[in-house]
């Protein structure tokens, strides 16, 4: 809704400065100065609010066409409507859930002193306090017909200027603006405030879910000696105290699976990561993570925990439905028993040749390169191309929830090798409308091979492979006291809602990492 004037983005001005400032912003730090000259409040410790907006919605609806009652409300909420005749204004302010109420001053009734001081200091985007008689106006108008009001917060920037184009249609905040100024968006746009109520809903579902199950919610470090848990590039900051490098964690699995050694069978984090890699509609550097794991689990049991987690959240964030419909509209079906796909054989089949755990790196490039696919040299083995082959053939052309099962061992250092087929692993990929969801293994908890896979991956890192993991030693002595069989599951949070609305990732994160202007 509306487009964001170019006051959005003046800096602050100082008392010094603001004779300079655009006229809108001067006039109201105009108004702001004469209320306090005058001895007034343009910010107030509190009001005298004795009921919310939706509590007056719901417990005054009965009202019928110009019924009046004596009884009395103070409500508060954000002007959003101002119309100013005469002897009688007409106020709507909006609270923090969206609801809105009409306030309705009179000269009758708030004296002509008063009233006048009202059209002299109040703006839209003021936060604004009305006490009096809760009645239904002559063109049925639930209202407050104030006998006083105060001013409880004032604005000094005005809202975004939202205006109905010719069509009937609202013109709208660019990108840029919601990200830039989510509270601005907040204030304007109902549905940036459907977003966060939704996620917030989201997380308390899969919380929920979790409890029910007698998993336990713990939390791990972000701050780390050595990044771990994921392929992915670390931001490396330094800690004054021990004058030791830290690294901000990709992932808090080496972390939970330390809890799983240690005797918490079942446990989950629903917290923060961070990687220093790109950015776009699908990828943040700071992100929200789930991650679970259960003992005496394997990714089977993991993919019946996601699809569960996933399709409860929907039920309960849409009224039991779980055929969602997105921001563009169309309807996205995330019920039923989802699909699996063998990477290898969905490959084989779409490639229109049989690629197999024991086809050479030689014989992959040929293939990659006959599509335009290259890899980083200090990167380029046999599952590396494998899963870029995939994600050309197959994964670009996925869109109901699928999982993708069974992944080269080269990949996935941390997971277990399968069970019958040899060169995979006990691996899938949750693939929702094209992106990658959520990802599960049956973890490696053999201690020797893991210090193995960890010094095939300091070998890659010593190659110039920045993704590749660290040896961890700490892990590797935990892991030595005996992990029982057990299954993890990641799922990035962003990307859940990014399922549940078609909104783009840095519509889903309230407060996105953004470029400074300069």
């Amino acid at each position: 809704m509306g487009a964001v004037t170019s006051n959005l983005e003046t800096p602050s001005p100082s008392a010094e400065t603001s004779n300079d400032l655009p006229e809108q912003l001067r006039v109201r730090h105009e108004k702001r100065a004469r209320l306090l000259a005058e001895g007034k409040q343009a910010y107030p410790v509190t009001v005298a609010r004795t009921h919310t907006i939706k509590a007056i919605r719901e417990d005054y609806a009965h009202l019928e066409i110009g019924e009046e009652t004596q009884d009395t409300a103070g409500i508060a909420g954000r002007v959003v409507f101002l119309r100013n005749t005469g002897k009688l204004c007409f106020v709507t302010v909006q609270d923090g859930d969206g609801q809105r109420l009409q306030i309705m001053l009179s000269q009758g009734e708030v004296g002509a002193e008063s009233l006048t001081e009202f059209k002299a200091v109040v703006d839209l985007g003021d936060h604004l306090f009305a006490e009096g008689r809760i009645i239904s106006s002559r063109r049925g108008e639930l209202s407050i017909f104030a006998t006083s009001w105060q001013l409880a917060a004032k604005a000094l920037r005005p809202l975004p200027n939202l205006y109905e184009r010719e069509d009937g249609s609202t013109a709208e905040l660019s990108e840029e603006a919601r990200v830039r100024q989510r509270y601005v968006d907040l204030i304007a746009r109902p549905a940036a405030r459907d977003a966060a109520r939704l996620r917030a809903n989201v997380v308390r579902s899969l919380r929920d879910n979790f409890h029910r199950r007698d998993f336990m919610e713990i939390e791990t470090p972000m701050l780390q000696t050595i990044h771990g848990g994921a392929a992915a590039r670390p931001f490396v900051t330094h800690m004054n105290a021990f004058d030791l490098d830290l690294y901000l964690r990709i992932a808090p699995e080496l972390f939970l699976k330390r809890a799983v050694v240690g005797g918490l069978e079942r446990v989950f984090e629903i917290n923060r990561n961070f990687r220093n890699e790109g950015a776009d509609s699908s990828h943040s550097p700071e992100f929200a993570m789930l991650e679970a794991y259960e003992a005496y689990g394997d990714y089977n049991t993991m993919a019946t925990l996601t699809q569960d987690l996933v399709q409860t959240a929907a039920r309960e964030v849409y009224d039991g439905e779980t055929l969602v419909t997105l921001a563009d509209g169309s309807q996205y079906e995330l019920g039923g028993q989802w699909a699996e796909l063998s990477m290898y054989h969905s490959l084989s089949e779409r490639a229109g040749v049989e690629i197999t755990p024991e086809t050479s790196v030689a014989e992959l490039a040929r293939l990659a390169e006959s599509v335009e696919i290259t890899l980083d040299p200090k990167k380029a083995n046999h599952g590396k191309f494998v899963e870029e082959l995939w994600e050309h053939f197959v994964g670009n052309d996925l869109y109901a929830p699928t999982f993708v099962r069974d992944f080269p061992v080269e990949t996935s250092p941390l997971t277990r090798d399968h069970r019958t087929q040899a060169g995979v692993v006990e691996k899938w990929d949750l693939y929702v409308r094209g992106f990658e969801l959520a990802t599960a293994y049956s973890e490696l908890v053999d201690p020797v091979i893991q210090r193995q896979r960890f010094e095939a991956q300091a070998v890659l890192a010593a190659a110039g492979d920045d993704e590749a993991m660290k040896l961890d030693e700490d892990f590797l002595t935990a892991m030595e006291y005996a992990m029982p069989p057990s299954g993890g599951m990641g799922m990035g949070l962003d990307r859940l809602l990014m399922a549940l609305t078609g909104l783009g990732i840095r519509e889903t994160i309230l407060f996105p990492l953004v470029k400074p202007l300069q």
